[in-house]
């Protein structure tokens, strides 16, 4: 099984669903930030409520990422096929990468401190006041915090339904491909888990309608100004891990950093458009062997093996999100718990270069680890769509 069946989009749908699918995800997004604004400032508090749908979708995000990553790792270790020094030199390259990555995340993000200029407070939804059991507390309450939750102990059999609906519906389009081996059972559980991902991501710009909206409603335009620090620190760490490859170019290779980067500028055009190292990986292939002048063995090591496990943009991001989200909650990591972020870090970005939105569903594992709320996340969305294609550009 390939990588282009598992990732393949299904065919639109005709009517206004259809129509709306053939946006990309980013324009959705800006349309539904801007018309989120508009009903915050039209409203006022009385839109407050709007910020359930982005804490449904984030709790899905958190339920979907520990199967995600264990499923990913997993394939991305069958597939590789790596022997001897080269196999040890390249692992040992890509440790390194990412370990930089987030450093860089983390020490731009202690110097700039761009959550210590941003007092965002999710607002509490409204409630009918009646008294009894919340029913939208009760629906939350029984979609499942993770996969495996509603398999343990806690009873909830519910969970167990939406876990079972969900993975019947998307191995369908699975139930005719053979198993002829672990790499297949491997490809199909990871095919299915991208299936309901896609899912959750399609309602993402109605998490950020929600969420953009609630604020607004309640607080007005300026908590958002806030996200324009976080977004320049971002750039900025981005900017400085690019500078380490290119210097690693520069004195650990033959190839000229100005060479590298008129020889790929295809391919960082491609990064940036589709928000996707896999399906760049060809391009970037062909720009390395054809343009760059790289051998075979050299280009396809580094722009389709190398891909698999490179992630090292999110990486830095994550660490920068988690600090960022931490200092605007008044909250000190320590530096265990930065440690532990790093840590976090590195074993979430393995295998995620090829899944979509990656970083929003590791994310989760990382707030997580150092006990951040994930709500917060929702916040995330408003900005995301845009790092989302430049940390892809420093992946590439």
């Amino acid at each position: 099984m390939n990588d282009e069946f598992l990732f393949q989009q299904p065919e639109s749908t005709t009517g206004i669903w259809g129509r709306w699918r053939a946006w990309p995800l980013y324009l959705r997004i800006l349309g539904a930030l801007l018309l989120g604004v508009i009903v915050g400032l039209t409203f006022g508090a009385d839109v407050a409520w709007l910020a359930i749908p982005a804490k449904l979708v984030l709790r899905l995000l958190g339920a979907l990422a520990p199967a995600l990553i264990l499923v990913a790792v997993i394939r991305a270790l069958l597939r590789v096929e790596l022997k001897g020094k080269i196999g040890l030199r390249i692992a040992g390259l890509l440790l390194l990468n990412t370990l930089v990555a987030i450093f860089i995340g983390l020490f731009v993000a202690n110097v700039i401190e761009p959550g210590s200029a941003a007092k965002i407070t999710l607002p509490e939804s409204q409630t009918s006041g009646k008294s009894g059991p919340d029913p939208i507390q009760q629906l939350l309450d029984n979609v499942p915090k993770s996969l495996l939750g509603p398999l343990g102990d806690d009873g909830k059999v519910i969970g167990v339904i939406f876990i079972a609906i969900a993975f019947g519906i998307a191995l369908r389009r699975f139930r005719e491909t053979p198993i002829r081996n672990v790499m297949d059972l491997a490809d199909i559980g990871f095919g299915a888990i991208i299936t309901i991902l896609r899912w959750v991501i399609e309602v993402i710009p109605i998490a950020v309608f929600g969420i953009v909206a609630s604020i607004v409603g309640t607080k007005g335009l300026s908590d958002f100004k806030a996200l324009g620090l976080f977004v320049i620190a971002v750039i900025v760490a981005l900017l400085l891990q690019a500078t380490y490859y290119l210097l690693r170019v520069r004195f650990g290779s033959w190839v000229k950093p100005t060479d590298l980067l008129r020889g790929a500028r295809d391919a960082m055009v491609m990064a940036f458009s589709t928000a996707s190292s896999t399906a760049t990986s060809p391009v970037t292939y062909a720009c390395l062997k054809d343009r760059v002048g790289l051998r075979e063995q050299s280009a396809s090591l580094g722009a389709l093996v190398a891909s698999n496990f490179n992630n090292d943009g999110t990486a830095l991001y994550e660490a920068m999100a988690a600090l960022f989200i931490a200092q605007m909650l008044g909250m000190e990591l320590t530096y265990t718990q930065q440690f532990l972020v790093v840590i976090t870090s590195v074993f979430a970005s393995v295998g995620a270069a090829g899944i979509p939105e990656a970083g929003l569903v590791t994310m989760t594992m990382v707030f997580k680890a150092v006990g951040l709320p994930i709500e917060y996340i929702a916040i995330l969305l408003t900005v995301d769509w845009f790092l989302d294609r430049c940390r892809t550009v420093v992946n590439m």
